[in-house]
C-alpha cells in the first residue's frame, strides 16, 4: 500500500503561483513514475504532468510553459510549481504514483482556486 498526501493548494489571483507538494509514505520504495491530474468541475480529470524516476517529465499542452513537475527521490517526494495562473486551471489536484505490478495510487487532492 501507499499513502499520498498533497498540500499547497489555496486561492491565488489570476496570474499569481502555488506549488503543490506531495509526499508518499507506506511501499514508497516500488513507485515509477509520479504525476499530478486535476479535475474541475464538470470535466473530466486531465493528466496535468508526470515524471519518472529519471527525470522524464510530460504536460498537457494547456500547461506547458507554466508549470514545473519535479521529484525528490530520497524523499518520495513530488512536486508542482505552477506559474502564470489561470482561472480555467481551478481545479482539484491529484497527485497519482505509479507502482509495478498495481493499479495507480491517488492522494485526497487538493483544491486550487484561481480567480480572474
Amino acid at each position: 500500500q501507499v499513502q499520498l498526501v498533497e498540500s499547497g493548494g489555496g486561492l491565488v489571483q489570476a496570474g499569481g503561483s502555488l506549488r503543490l507538494s506531495c509526499a508518499a509514505s507506506g511501499s514508497s520504495f516500488f513507485i515509477t513514475a509520479m504525476g499530478w491530474h486535476r479535475q474541475a468541475p464538470g470535466k473530466q480529470h486531465e493528466l496535468v504532468a508526470s515524471i519518472t524516476p529519471s527525470g522524464n517529465t510530460h504536460y498537457a499542452d494547456s500547461v506547458k510553459g507554466r508549470f514545473t513537475i519535479s521529484r525528490d527521490n530520497t524523499k518520495i517526494a513530488a512536486y508542482l510549481q505552477m506559474n502564470s495562473l489561470k482561472p480555467e486551471d481551478t481545479a482539484v489536484y491529484y497527485c497519482t504514483a505509479s507502482v509495478l505490478g498495481s493499479d495507480d495510487y491517488w492522494g485526497q487532492g487538493t483544491q486550487v482556486t484561481v480567480s480572474s
